[in-house]
C-alpha cells in the first residue's frame, strides 16, 4: 500500500493562541509517527490569522526535535519570498541537526496577499518568473560540486531531497524536467490534477535525485465514528474557504450544525470545486473515498490534511485514515 503522509497548517484555533497551535502541531506528528505515517510537512504562510507556520523553518526544527523517525519537511517553502542561499542554510542546518529526516517542498506562489507580499520585500513583477532559476541554484547549493563560489555553510554537499509542489501545469513541467518529486496541492485546487500528472509522468528526465517519477497528491480527511459526526466537523474547513475567498480570512472555528444549508448557490459550487479531493465520513464512506481516489490517480503517495477544530477529534480522524491504510494493504 503506498505511503500516507500529513501536512499540517499549524492552525490557529477561535479562542486561542499560536503557542497552543505549535503544541497540536508536535503533538500531532507524535501521534501519526506511532501511526506510521511517512512525512509530517508544514506550509509557509503569511499574515494569516488561522495559520502559524511563517516562520516554517522553525516550526520544523521544534516537531523534528520532537519526534524521533517520521520525516519532517515542508510543504512547502515559498522560494520567490527567500534568496536560494538562506534557504540552502536553514535546511542545511535542519539536515544536520536531523539527518536523514529533512524534506525541502517548493512552491512558487508568495503565501500571502499582495500587501503582505510587499512587507516580505518580494519584486512582484519578477521573483515568480524567477522560479526555475532559483530551484536550480538552490539545488547546486547542496551539490558537492556547486558551481557557485558562494558556498552553504552548512548545507553544502548534504543529501535533502527537493521536491516541487504546485497546484498547475507549471510546476509539473519544471518537476519532470529537474527529474524532481513532484506534490500537487489537489486538497485546495484539483481542477488540473490529472493533467499535471499525466503531463509530469510523460516528461519526467532522470536524475541523480529520482529514477522514475513520483506523485505526492493532497487529500482531505474527516473521519469519525458516524457519517454525521465528520460532517460537521468538516464545517470549520468548509467555513475557513468561504471566509478566505470573500477576503475576510479568520481563525479556524468551531464546527456548526447544518452549515451547508445556510450558503448561497455561490459558496456550495466553490466548496464543491476546491474540496473536490475529500472524503467525510465513518471508517467505511473514507475507506471508499481513499480507494477511489487512489485507483482513479494512481498516486505514489497521499498527504492527508484533516482541518479539525477540536484537537481530540484531529488525532481520531488520523487513527481512523491509518487503520484504513493498513485495512487496503
Amino acid at each position: 500500500m503506498i505511503p500516507f503522509s500529513v501536512l499540517d497548517l499549524a492552525p490557529i484555533n477561535e479562542g486561542s493562541d499560536a503557542a497552543q497551535s505549535f503544541r497540536n502541531s508536535l503533538v500531532l506528528a507524535q501521534h501519526c509517527e506511532r501511526r506510521g505515517y511517512k512525512r509530517f510537512w508544514l506550509a509557509e504562510h503569511h499574515g494569516m490569522p488561522g495559520i502559524a507556520s511563517a516562520a516554517t523553518a522553525v516550526l520544523i526544527g521544534h516537531v523534528a526535535g520532537g519526534t524521533t523517525s517520521i520525516r519532517v519537511g515542508a510543504g512547502g517553502i515559498m522560494l520567490p519570498n527567500h534568496a536560494p542561499l538562506v534557504i540552502a542554510e536553514q535546511f542545511g542546518t535542519l539536515e544536520s541537526l536531523y539527518p536523514g529526516r529533512i524534506d525541502l517542498g517548493l512552491g512558487r506562489a508568495p503565501g500571502s496577499d499582495q500587501l503582505t507580499a510587499r512587507a516580505l520585500r518580494r519584486n512582484l513583477a519578477s521573483d515568480a518568473d524567477q522560479f526555475p532559476q532559483d530551484v536550480v541554484e538552490l539545488m547546486d547549493y547542496f551539490s558537492a560540486e556547486q558551481r557557485h563560489a558562494v558556498r552553504a555553510v552548512p548545507g553544502e554537499g548534504l543529501k535533502v531531497p527537493i521536491w516541487i509542489l504546485g497546484s498547475s501545469l507549471f510546476g509539473a513541467q519544471l518537476a519532470a524536467a529537474l527529474g524532481l518529486p513532484y506534490a500537487f496541492a489537489s486538497h485546495f485546487a484539483p481542477a488540473q490534477m490529472m493533467q499535471a500528472i499525466a503531463l509530469y509522468r510523460a516528461n519526467f528526465k532522470p536524475s541523480a535525485q529520482l529514477q522514475k517519477p513520483y506523485v505526492m497528491l493532497g487529500f482531505n480527511v474527516f473521519a469519525a465514528d458516524t457519517d454525521a459526526e465528520a460532517q460537521v466537523l468538516a464545517t470549520s474547513m468548509q467555513q475557513a474557504f468561504v471566509n478566505l475567498r470573500s477576503g475576510h480570512p479568520r481563525r479556524l472555528q468551531p464546527p456548526v450544525e447544518g452549515y451547508l444549508s445556510r450558503l448561497g448557490p455561490q459558496e456550495t459550487a466553490l466548496l464543491e470545486q476546491v474540496l473536490a479531493c475529500t472524503a467525510i465520513g465513518s471508517r467505511d464512506s473514507v475507506r471508499l473515498g481513499l480507494k477511489a481516489f487512489i485507483e482513479m490517480t494512481g498516486a505514489d503517495e497521499l498527504m492527508i490534511t484533516s482541518q479539525i477544530f477540536d484537537h481530540a477529534a484531529r488525532l481520531k480522524s488520523y487513527t481512523i485514515t491509518a487503520d484504513i491504510r493498513e485495512e487496503l494493504a
